[in-house]
């Protein structure tokens, strides 16, 4: 059964927003005057258009969605004349209902690939902050925090490594008592960016056995005694939590849900040989050695980067939109919202991304999102 979790909120405002919202100061300047020509006057970079009024539909990302019911209210308080539904249902479902026009906005944990991009050279593939993947376990008596890397996880999803107590496992975590418990291995059912980023991490370190081309949001799962199928973000939570020996890769927005649920999360090593926590320092960590080579159009992976203390399965989390929207005022409306969401006054706040332990996009990336927000017409 397809899983659809969808809010849509209409809240009257007590203000209104006339004309542009200018923000953080970043301007581009025009050439420099000549005596022949006039100077030209400066452009903010960062600008939150008015919209006319519009009703928008995004969808996609599981990971994505905790922010959007973050942010959706506080844009529409803003702008009441826009209403925003939003949907969790996986970021395959995100890139193709963009594609096909179904929705405004879709969601995603993974980047358009090459071939996409070439047959769809409208879509948009736009970063609106930084996020992360965890590994997360259920074994009863064990709260230590688990070494474990691409080379064991590849091996537990392909059957190779069944038991917890596994001398591989054991030899990487001394002085921690593993039980002699079976492994139950869960994977996404849907189309799933969080299995892009996990599949890819296998893929970086241990492409000779699980594939070095064996990722992407849908991948064939070995056919293993010990696996479970689980829906979305939450229903990898809710079915590690039921399985006693379940490990899952689990978005990062839903680290808290886990942790109450008594689950725990492991240490990964990274490309550089070391054994590194999600911590919020280690993911910018990560995120900086990418920055300066981010392409404009954003597509880049960050799986597994030679950075020193750098968390190995970081992401930008997208917005994949048409360029050519049904109206221009509802391209004006959508171009509105990813500005809101994007700017470090309104959705790229702290206020907004601790509650989902996502980071800021970084400023150079966030120029670049903005020149593409502006190609939506």
């Amino acid at each position: 059964m397809k899983l659809t979790i969808r809010t849509s909120v209409r809240l009257a405002s007590t203000f209104a927003i006339a004309g542009s919202i200018a923000v953080a100061g970043l301007t581009s300047v025009a050439s420099a005057s000549t005596k022949h020509k006039a100077k030209a006057k400066p452009v903010a970079m960062f600008t939150v258009e008015k919209p006319a009024p519009a009703n928008l539909s995004e969808t996609g990302s599981t990971l994505l969605y905790p922010l959007w019911n973050l942010w959706a209210p506080d844009y529409q308080a803003a702008f009441p004349k826009v209403t925003v539904s939003t949907a969790g249902t996986g970021s395959g479902t995100g890139i193709a209902d963009a594609a096909s026009g179904t929705v405004n906005i879709g969601s995603s944990d993974a980047y358009l690939s090459p071939t996409t991009l070439a047959s769809s050279p409208n879509l948009l593939n736009i970063p609106l902050a930084i996020s992360y993947q965890v590994i997360m376990y259920n074994i009863p008596g064990v709260t230590a925090h688990l070494k474990l890397n691409g080379t064991i996880l590849s091996k537990i999803y392909l059957g190779k490594i069944t038991n917890w107590n596994d001398p591989v496992i054991t030899a990487l975590n001394p002085g921690v008592k593993l039980p002699a418990l079976p492994i139950v291995a869960l994977h996404r059912s849907d189309g799933s960016g969080d299995t892009f980023l996990f599949s890819q991490y296998l893929a970086r370190q241990d492409g000779s056995e699980w594939g070095s081309t064996n990722y992407g949001t849908t991948v064939t799962w070995p056919a293993i005694k010990n696996s479970l199928a689980e829906q979305g973000n939450g229903g990898m939570v809710s079915g590690c939590s039921a399985t006693p020996g379940c490990v899952a890769y689990i978005g990062v927005s839903f680290l808290t849900q886990g942790l109450g649920d008594g689950l725990g999360y492991a240490q990964l090593k990274n490309g550089t040989g070391q054994y590194v926590m999600p911590t919020t320092k280690a993911v910018a960590a990560e995120a900086t050695g990418y920055t300066k080579i981010t392409p404009g159009n954003g597509t880049i992976s960050m799986i597994n980067g030679r950075v020193k203390n750098g968390y190995p399965i970081i992401n930008y989390e997208y917005a994949i939109v048409n360029k050519k929207q049904s109206s221009p005022s509802t391209a004006q409306a959508v171009r509105s919202l990813l500005e809101w969401a994007i700017s470090p006054k309104f959705g790229n706040r702290n206020q907004y991304l601790s509650q989902v332990r996502f980071l800021a996009l970084p400023t150079r990336v966030a120029v670049q999102s903005f020149k593409q927000i502006h190609e939506i017409k």
